[in-house]
């Protein structure tokens, strides 16, 4: 089966060059910021200030978490001829409708634990996730390596407003709740040999300090079909593989001995 797609940032978003200008500029004045970063500005300081204390500090734990350039060699080659090429195959079979994206479930749950609250995602270039809502959850999306692209939305419907566009590099953060970008589209912006990574860290609403409630939970998200009439659907948040099973995967692609000593 073929997994490889030629897909462009306009294509995936439906949007053109020009669109995606602007969504650029839209994305780079919303208030408060989707992005966490340094303030450089007053500016910058304004839109850092409103952005809610429990992603900054999950942000926080997550700053300086990298893959290493063994981790990074033994993913490639397991995307190519490994067991996540194999993974993909499967996952294309049953949803031919995008290129699909690999969650690892990183607290070492069983396979296909559903609702991880910690999840690192691995998005072959050119790969994409159909446009879905992360309901009531609180959560960030922290970029590991490659690059990313982040449409956000008003609302969860094929034809909602686009609100802005973001890019994720290596270190950026982005976050969401539920009364902010709780609905967005992922792109790998790589090439297609290639392939970005993102920790996802999600808290329900009664995980949150002081709030206890019935929510929406992080174990299913509901999205937009990307094949016509553009149906909602609901996706059962399982993993493909636990963290453990990654290292094992990686450790057989890109053994010690080939990299000296880095870990």
């Amino acid at each position: 089966m073929n997994i490889s797609h030629k897909t462009s940032l306009q294509t995936s978003f439906n949007i053109t060059s020009e669109q995606e200008a602007e969504l650029r500029h839209l994305g780079s004045v919303l208030t408060p910021s989707p992005l966490m970063i340094n303030s450089k500005n007053f500016n910058d300081f304004v839109s850092q200030l409103m952005i809610p204390n429990t992603v900054m500090e999950l942000s926080r734990k997550c700053s300086g978490i990298s893959l290493s350039a063994r981790e990074i060699k033994g993913i490639e080659r397991s995307l190519h001829d490994g067991r996540l090429r194999d993974i993909l195959e499967d996952k294309l079979e049953e949803d031919p409708s995008h290129p699909p994206y690999i969650r690892v479930d990183c607290t070492n749950g069983s396979p296909h634990l559903y609702g991880s609250p910690v999840v690192l995602e691995i998005w072959p270039g050119q790969h994409f996730s159909p446009i879905h809502s992360h309901g009531k959850t609180t959560g960030i999306i922290y970029c590991l390596t490659g690059q990313l692209e982040v449409m956000l939305y008003d609302h969860l419907n094929w034809e909602a407003k686009k609100l802005g566009l973001l890019t994720l590099k290596q270190g950026d953060c982005a976050w969401l709740n539920e009364q902010h970008f709780p609905v967005h589209k992922v792109y790998s912006s790589m090439p297609k040999d290639a392939f970005a990574a993102s920790l996802h860290a999600y808290l329900n609403k009664d995980e949150l300090p002081l709030l206890q409630s019935e929510s929406n939970s992080r174990d299913e998200f509901d999205f937009v079909h990307e094949d016509e009439p553009h149906d909602l659907g609901c996706f059962q948040t399982y993993s493909d593989l636990t963290w453990k099973q990654l290292v094992r995967e990686i450790d057989r692609r890109a053994p010690l001995n080939e990299f000296g000593a880095e870990s």
